[in-house]
Order: C-alpha cells, then structure tokens, then sequence
C-alpha cells in the first residue's frame, strides 16, 4: 500500500517533500495552514506514503456519520467535543506518557476559517508530556510538504506560539483567503 500511496502523492499529483530530520518516537504534529477538508486527504496521503501512523483531532460531528466514524476511529482519529472542556489535552497527554511511541497531528488554527487565534491544546500536550512539535507545512503553491523545524515546549507559550505561527509564513493553503497570521 505503501508504494500505491508514494505513486499516488508523488507522481500523479505532483507533490514533493522537504523532510530535513528524522521522525522522533513520540511527537505532536502541527500542520498548517489548514483551509480546506482536502488537507484531511493530503495528510493521509502523505501518512500512507511515508508510513507514519499518526492519529488526529476532528470536530465530534464526523464521527456521527456512521460509516465515516468507522472511518476515521480506524484512521486514528480522536473525536472532539468542541462546546464542551473535557481536559481533553490532559488525557492525551497522559496517553503519550504511558505509550512507548506516539504521533498525534493538529491543526492549530482548528478551523478551516480564517482565524487570528490558534488553539494552544497542542502545545500544552506537549509540554505535559515533554514532546517535540514537529511543525509540518502543507503548501499548496509549490505543491509541498514541508518539515524542517522542531519546538521543544518550555512554557513560555506566547513566544513559541510566535515562532510556530511564522514558520508558516511562506506556506500557502489551498484557499490561502482563509489563512491569517
């Protein structure tokens, strides 16, 4: 399956990959800009590519959906309750403690709207459980994905949270409307 996904992302789309370091054990993702649900398919498709299993944050609503429940649960995806604080950043950061590996992707912006604010749930379950965020671009202008910088989390979150932003500056979404720093 793997090579179906290489040929599929690489050599019929047309994407690349800047990939300047190895993959860690355990780490969060950050995946930006997110402006579409096609952002969904490329991340699977570049997971299957490069045979990383990696779960995912989706709004709760997805999941009701019963054949795409089935879907996403088996896809690695982890429903969320939007409305509702559930310590939700506690428990997986407690799930990545006790795991011998652990990839967990997020999108920070948490819509697919324009938005000035970014969640911070990725990066208080990094710092919980003392992982690297691995910031992965996804750029649609180039046709790329692009990681090539990791964050340690020190607790010094609106300094990170600036440094995380600008690394996508030059990162184009798919409706590049839709994505502010």
């Amino acid at each position: 399956m793997q090579r179906f996904f290489r040929f599929l992302l690489y050599r019929v789309m047309g994407w690349r990959t800047k990939m300047c370091m190895s993959l860690p054990e355990k780490y969060i993702i950050a995946l930006a800009p997110h402006t579409s649900n096609w952002d969904f398919v490329m991340g699977e498709l570049f997971s299957g590519a490069e045979g990383v299993r990696c779960g995912f944050l989706m709004k709760e609503e997805w999941f009701r959906w019963p054949l795409l429940g089935k879907l996403f649960y088996r896809l690695g995806g982890i429903p969320v309750l939007r409305d509702k604080h559930t310590s939700l950043t506690d428990q997986l950061a407690e799930r990545a403690l006790q795991s011998d590996s652990f990839c967990l992707c997020i999108t920070p912006e948490g819509t697919r709207k324009p938005t000035h604010e970014w969640k911070r749930g990725f990066y208080y379950i990094a710092l919980k459980a003392q992982l690297p965020i691995l910031l992965f671009g996804l750029d649609y202008g180039q046709k790329r994905i692009i990681f090539d910088k990791v964050v340690y989390p020190d607790g010094d979150v609106e300094r990170q949270m600036a440094e995380i932003k600008a690394y996508y500056k030059d990162c184009k979404g798919k409706y590049p409307e839709n994505f502010v720093l």
